[in-house]
């Protein structure tokens, strides 16, 4: 049986050639083109590979004394490794070991969202301008925030969040 391979894409850069883009205290001279020139060094193919895309901003010295989030790492863990246990279950004997693997009948059978989270998929399908993989992304990522959540089958809030995941418009 030949083995499968998860493949991680991550994608570490700053939102424009400065490194200011969204700092008020630190606002970049060019913004908004500084950020379109600089982000448009990677290729549209290139980000619809990366299924989260998420925008860390620079800690204040009063963030950096406020108390530690309400979930620690080990409660995160836990929940991760249960998700993957829940994921394992459901497609043993299938050849494939996790959401990120399935697509064709298991992706229509085990991430085809609800009704309400079809409609929603659909509109942002639309006005998102998704590819057919970005489509197809956004469907693993719903599932896997499902099973997350410990639900299921996967709503229109998993879509929601899945979404809201997608690479997002420079902003100044």
């Amino acid at each position: 049986m030949e083995a499968t391979q998860t493949r991680v894409c991550m994608k570490a850069t700053q939102g424009c050639r400065c490194g200011h883009l969204g700092d008020a205290s630190l606002a970049c001279s060019r913004a908004p083109r500084c950020a379109a020139d600089y982000q448009a060094k990677v290729s549209g193919p290139l980000l619809d590979r990366i299924d989260l895309h998420i925008e860390v901003e620079a800690l204040s010295a009063a963030d950096l004394t406020m108390p530690p989030p309400a979930e620690g790492s080990i409660a995160v863990a836990a929940r991760v490794a249960k998700a993957r246990s829940v994921q394992g279950e459901r497609y043993a004997g299938l050849g494939v070991r996790t959401n990120t693997e399935i697509d064709g009948d298991l992706l229509e059978k085990y991430a085809t969202p609800d009704e309400p989270g079809q409609r929603l998929l659909a509109q942002a399908a639309e006005a998102m301008r998704l590819s057919a993989r970005g489509y197809t992304r956004v469907l693993r990522v719903s599932r896997t925030i499902a099973d997350l959540a410990g639900a299921g089958a996967t709503g229109r809030i998993h879509v929601a969040e899945a979404l809201s995941y997608r690479r997002q418009a420079p902003r100044s």
